[in-house]
Order: structure tokens, then sequence, then C-alpha cells
């Protein structure tokens, strides 16, 4: 007899709103980066950004009591995925400078194609037929986005300087992906974002220390604090805690498949900063990545994951 797919669970359904807002959330960076690209140099504003989140997540850790001295082996793994964080925020910025947020956003759902080489690459990871489908879907619906839904300007890879830039920046945030899962030691999620974050702010004062030094903090306009703040508060702690609460509850694939709501969360956000909508024609491409979302959350009863050691 062929099993009934039962319907969600109350912890699914609030694995997947989670997910929900934490789509929104990053969004919201799009739209707000691209506001104050263009003034303040983006490794100042990618410093504070770290600098703001290591100590919310350092009161994270500390209330937790998780914080224990073995955890802090080989501080050379923090540093690399600090690394690695730095080079995806600061090349984000700079790419906001003179990429279309909705554009940048498109370039953000290449990432899970690229994590899936190299969790491959780094782990043996295999993807499934149906997710590699829903990800060469949400690949062409990029695409059409990135290229302005002109065929032409595809074929001629026409591709905006922003969009060039920012797309490198996402090569080093899928590489960090599976180099996560590759150099954790045990540490809880909080412990290694904390000293990941602290790394990536040390590596930031030495590097671009003259950066830092040469923005004036005090003058700077209320938007780039509105912003920064939003980065350390929700783009960084509230979005960890969302994305730690479903992937308890999701099966990792259906977590992924948010990303791909991104471009449209941002579409949103710059109506709401007084924006048209785009042409219908780039819309297409964006449907193409709601399409492989959908794809990716097609209720399967067995890939659900267990809660709390319930059935």
């Amino acid at each position: 007899m062929t099993p009934v797919p039962a319907s969600l669970t109350s912890d699914e359904v609030r694995g997947h709103l989670a997910m929900l807002a934490f789509s929104g959330l990053v969004a919201g960076s799009f739209s707000l980066g691209a506001i104050v690209a263009n003034d303040i140099d983006p490794q100042a504003i990618t410093a504070a950004r770290f600098a703001f989140a290591t100590l919310v997540m350092g009161m994270v850790v500390w209330f937790q009591g998780s914080f224990r001295r073995s955890h802090f082996a080989a501080p050379w793994r923090f540093f690399v995925l600090g690394g690695l964080f730095t080079i995806y925020f600061v090349l984000m910025f700079e790419g906001l400078k003179t990429a279309n947020p909705v554009s940048a956003a498109a370039v953000f759902t290449f990432m899970p194609l690229m994590s899936a080489g190299f969790g491959y690459l780094l782990l043996r990871q295999v993807t499934t037929r149906r997710m590699a489908l829903a990800l060469g879907i949400a690949a062409f619906g990029a695409l059409w986005v990135i290229f302005r839904g002109d065929p032409a300007a595809l074929m001629a890879m026409d591709m905006g300087r922003g969009e060039i830039v920012y797309f490198l920046g996402c090569v080093a945030h899928a590489f960090y992906t599976p180099m996560v899962r590759y150099l954790n030691r045990g540490e809880g999620a909080a412990v290694f974002t904390f000293a990941m974050l602290g790394a990536g702010t040390i590596m930031l004062g030495v590097i671009a220390a003259d950066k830092i030094a040469a923005t004036d903090w005090m003058a700077l306009p209320p938007i780039i604090w509105i912003t920064i703040g939003y980065l350390t508060l929700f783009s960084t702690s509230a979005s960890f805690f969302m994305l730690q609460y479903a992937t308890l509850r999701l099966p990792s694939a259906k977590v992924m498949a948010y990303s791909y709501l991104t471009p449209a969360w941002v579409i949103l956000w710059e109506i709401g900063f007084g924006s048209l909508l785009p042409p219908a024609h780039v819309l297409l491409g964006i449907g193409a990545t709601i399409v492989a979302l959908l794809m990716l959350l097609r209720n399967d009863a067995q890939e659900r994951p267990r809660v709390g050691g319930t059935e």
C-alpha cells in the first residue's frame, strides 16, 4: 500500500516561516547596501559590520555558557573562513556601487549551484536529480535577470562590472559553505560564528586600517549607521538564529531553496524605497527562480528531519 504524504507538522511550518523571514532580511541588505555603497569604503563598512556582529555573537556565546577553550584549537580555521566571508561582503558592497540590487540578488541565487560543486569536491556530497534540475532552472532565471531579459546581451556575455565583482564574492561565499562543515571540529554554531566573525574583524583591522582611519565616522549620514545596524542585528544576528532554527526542522535542500526568493524580496524592498517594478520580460527570470524554489520545497515525507528525538 502506497503511503500518503502527511501534512506539514507544526515544527515544519515554523521552520518554513523562519526561512521566509530569513530570506526577507537577507534581501534588505541588497537594497540598503546599494543606497550607501558609494558613500563609504566597502572595507570600512564591512569592518564595522563585523566588529559589531562579533560583539553581538560574543554576548550570545556568553549567555549560552557555551565557551570552551578547546573550541579555539587550530585558530587558523577561523581565519580561513573569516577571510572568505570578508571577501564576500567587501565585493558585495563594491559591486553594489554600480549593480542594480535586483540583478545583484539574481547573482546571489547562483550560490547554491556553486556550493553544490564545492560540496562535491570537498565533502563528496551528491546532488539529487531533482535538486540538480532546480539549480539549473534557477541559474537560467538568474542569467535572464542579470542580462535584463536580452538574449543578445546573454549571448555576448554583456554583464555589468558590478555584477561581475559581486559574482566573484559569491564564489568565495559558495566555497565558505562546505568549508564550514569541513573545518568544524564539533564547535557549536554560535561559538563557531563568533570565532569566524572575530577572525574576520582582526583581518580587516589590519588590511583595511588606512580605510578605517580615513573614514570620518562621526560625520557619516544616518542612513549608513542604519545600514550598519541593520546588517548587524538583522542580516547577521537575527538571520543566524532563524537559519539555525529552520535547519533543525527542515531538510537542507529546503533550507537552501529559500535563497531563490531573494530577488523577489528585493523587488518588494525596492518598491518600498520608491522604485518601479522591473519590466515584465525581466520578471520571467524571477518566475524561474520561484519555480526552482517550489521544486525544492516539494514535500517528501521521507526527507523530514527528526526534531528533538521525536518521530
